[in-house]
């Protein structure tokens, strides 16, 4: 199928500029990059330095089992620094040449997996430094430590984006969607919004309800109310971004206003 991408006409852009003289009101402002641009870097690049080495290291179990099926009674945790330098130093348990390539493949693996690692390890410790200079009041909410505060910043970015914690909760993909059918009131999951916000507040949601007796007070509540675990979990999320908006708010600077008085 051949798509033809044709060049937006004068039509087109003057529909976008009466969009905008329309809504400009209820847009959000483009503010300039500041650190909250940097921590989305580095969370950005420490997601993907550990989702290599989680490809990594299903790659040398591969292998492994193949080389010596029973490789797990020596090798338990394949990120430790004990079993990473016995990869690294790997040998294979007999001469054969497709299995001295296999454990040659093990030992680069295993240095390629160890690189990663140590990238993410920095990585972590940048956004932790960071948020803890800057946004530690996101610290204060149960489920929320200075990585996932550093996390959270990134995803939020620079000033005030979101003027009510509604806007932000539809740009988490948490406000409630109607599903009511008849007398029975329901809402639906809502599959827009930011999905890497969105599971963030759901890893939050489900360490409360771990270790937050409000929390378990309040999913218990619900679930008598006839809502099954999943709704209960869903209306948690809405109240978390609740209180991550209160606490941004508290992380952004005071603008001091300036006053002139003309001389008489």
């Amino acid at each position: 199928m051949r798509v033809n991408w044709a060049r937006p006409t004068g039509l087109d852009a003057r529909a976008i500029a009466l969009l905008v003289r329309q809504e400009a009101s209820t847009l959000p402002r483009v503010l300039p990059e500041d650190h909250t641009a940097l921590l989305d870097l580095l969370s950005t690049e420490r997601q993907g330095a550990l989702a290599e080495a989680t490809r990594l290291r299903n790659q040398i179990h591969a292998l492994l089992l193949q080389l010596d099926p029973e490789y797990q009674a020596h090798l338990r945790i394949l990120k430790s620094p004990a079993t990473l330098a016995a990869l690294e130093n790997y040998a294979a348990p007999n001469g054969g040449p497709l299995q001295q390539a296999r454990a040659a493949a093990v030992r680069r693996l295993a240095q390629r997996l160890r690189l990663a690692l140590t990238q993410a390890e920095e990585l972590t410790n940048r956004i932790r430094d960071s948020a803890a200079a800057d946004f530690s009041p996101l610290t204060r909410l149960c489920g929320v430590n200075l990585l996932t505060a550093g996390t959270l910043a990134g995803i939020l970015g620079p000033g005030h984006r979101f003027a009510t914690d509604a806007q932000l909760a539809a740009y988490a993909g948490v406000a409630p969607l109607e599903a009511s059918s008849a007398g029975l009131v329901r809402h639906r999951l809502n599959r827009g919004g930011n999905r890497r916000l969105n599971a963030i507040l759901y890893r939050i949601a489900l360490t409360q309800a771990r270790h937050s007796v409000e929390a378990r007070a309040y999913l218990d509540r619900r679930v008598t109310e006839g809502k099954t675990r999943r709704e209960a979990i869903r209306a948690l999320k809405r109240f978390i971004i609740r209180a991550i908006w209160r606490l941004w708010q508290e992380c952004q600077p005071v603008t001091s206003t300036l006053v002139v008085v003309k001389a008489a």
